[in-house]
């Protein structure tokens, strides 16, 4: 039995505190807030976790919505290169759901379970000079203080951070109201509307803390663009309001199904921004002490591509066998070191490298992707070339090593094209090519593009 100090309680701090403490040792959870004031703050952000996440939480019998939950099958993508320009979609399916908890609820939840399983739970909010006191109590402190000010104590990585700024400004809605389908999709999915040059808005199912079965909607402003609208919103009523217009304005096709909108809870909506940013994994306090960090407080992550969550459990997983692993030695600066580089070797490099994509313009692989798998509808059993193309898109959010390196290699798309297909890659281009351009046609005329999935498709929500 190891003793061992946690920072924070959110969901990375509360899964390594319950996986810890699941394989014996002795656990105190440091929180700022009680499980009842954890109901009554501003959401967090909207937490999807894909499978593999979610496969942590039920080995740790922390999966207690999953009745409940509205569970996501995939991902809707439709592109806009102008104003209510429909380029061109994709649908794809994911080969297991997905869900998004609030956060609020599961860490009320999860730090009760934490106590009844025997841990421990100091509430405090912790600073520098306490930060000392705790590690000189444990064998190992984890800090897993998301963006606050104890990851000043972790240096960045000036070598894998990408960005020395934000490349968003974020408006988040928990929103309840709108239908939980939509009746042109045989899925219900993540549904994202890019647009080239000015952001990002997309709208995902969501299981909130008073209203359940409900949806979280996030805009993604490039800043001084068209949908960077809500840097002066004083309230969340007001941020709705506004959001309506947008759709009605850019997202017209959505607007009815976004029409009788509202908040689902006071404190439901949150601003701000994100700079994508690595961090050194040990943090060294003015004493010479060192802690290790968790989550955000070393990998902070747009949430473009809802990959905070999913990271930061990969990450506990490898603490976790890690920490298996070390036996009775000393967690030292060396292990840390060797313990986030094994995360970072799997997940954590793709997984920053496939958000950072999505925040830049198309790369010419994934507009060879894009191009090649239209015609995808989602629909289940649905095991055509396009529809493989699109699938293997989807799936890159569960695990972005799987497809991640694709995207940068011209040449390996084209492969990845070509043994999907089982045709030349140059074929598969033309074909979903003179479908957006008989889209285009269409649209010049004053017509719906008819893009697929069709209107007629065969629903097949999950119960």
């Amino acid at each position: 039995m190891r003793n061992i100090g946690i920072i924070g309680s959110g969901i990375i701090g509360l899964l390594a505190a319950h996986g810890l403490r699941k394989a014996g040792h002795q656990v105190t959870l440091y929180s700022d807030k009680t499980p009842e004031q954890w109901l009554q703050v501003r959401p967090t952000g909207t937490a999807a976790r894909f499978d593999l996440s979610l496969q942590l939480e039920r080995e740790l019998g922390l999966n207690h919505w999953d009745d409940q939950v509205p569970w996501a099958q995939g991902a809707h993508l439709l592109v806009c290169p102008e104003p209510r320009n429909r380029l061109l979609t994709l649908t794809g399916r994911m080969r297991r759901p997905f869900q998004a908890v609030d956060v609020r609820l599961q860490s009320h939840r999860w730090m009760r379970d934490l106590v009844e399983r025997g841990g421990r739970i100091e509430l405090e909010s912790v600073t520098v000079a306490r930060l000392e006191e705790i590690s000189a109590a444990h064998e190992l402190t984890l800090v897993a203080a998301g963006r606050a000010e104890l990851c000043r104590l972790f240096e960045r990585d000036a070598a894998r951070s990408v960005y020395d700024a934000p490349q968003r400004q974020l408006t988040l809605l928990c929103i309840k109201g709108p239908r939980m389908r939509f009746d042109d999709l045989p899925i219900v999915p993540v549904k994202f509307n890019v647009f080239p040059g000015a952001g990002e808005v997309f709208y995902m199912p969501y299981f909130h803390k008073d209203v359940g079965p409900s949806w979280n909607v996030l805009v993604e402003a490039k800043p001084g663009g068209p949908l960077d609208r809500f840097r002066e919103v004083r309230s969340g009523e007001q941020a709705v309001e506004l959001a309506k217009g947008l759709f009605r304005e850019l997202i017209p096709w959505d607007a009815d199904w976004f029409r009788d909108a509202e908040l689902s809870d006071p404190h439901g909506w949150l601003m701000g921004t994100v700079t994508p940013t690595v961090r050194r994994p040990v943090g060294r306090l003015p004493s010479g002490r060192e802690v290790m960090g968790l989550g955000d407080t070393v990998t902070s992550l747009d949430p473009i591509g809802g990959q905070g969550a999913n990271s930061g459990s990969k990450q506990v997983r490898t603490l976790l066998e890690c920490v298996a692993e070390h036996g009775d030695r000393p967690f030292d600066a060396a292990w840390m070191s060797a313990t986030f580089e094994r995360f970072y070797a799997r997940h954590g490099h793709p997984t920053y490298t496939f958000n950072n994509i999505l925040l830049e313009p198309l790369t010419p692989s994934a507009r060879e992707l894009f191009m090649a798998q239209y015609g995808s509808d989602g629909r289940e059993g649905n095991r055509s070339a396009v529809q493989q193309l699109a699938d293997a898109f989807a799936e890159n959010f569960n695990d972005p090593a799987t497809l991640t390196p694709v995207f940068q290699d011209s040449r390996r798309m084209r492969n990845f094209i070509t043994e999907t297909t089982g045709g030349a890659w140059l074929s598969a281009l033309a074909r979903g090519g003179l479908g957006v351009a008989r889209g285009q046609l269409r649209q010049k005329l004053g017509l719906d593009p008819r893009h697929p999935p069709r209107v007629s498709a065969v629903h097949d929500f999950p119960r």
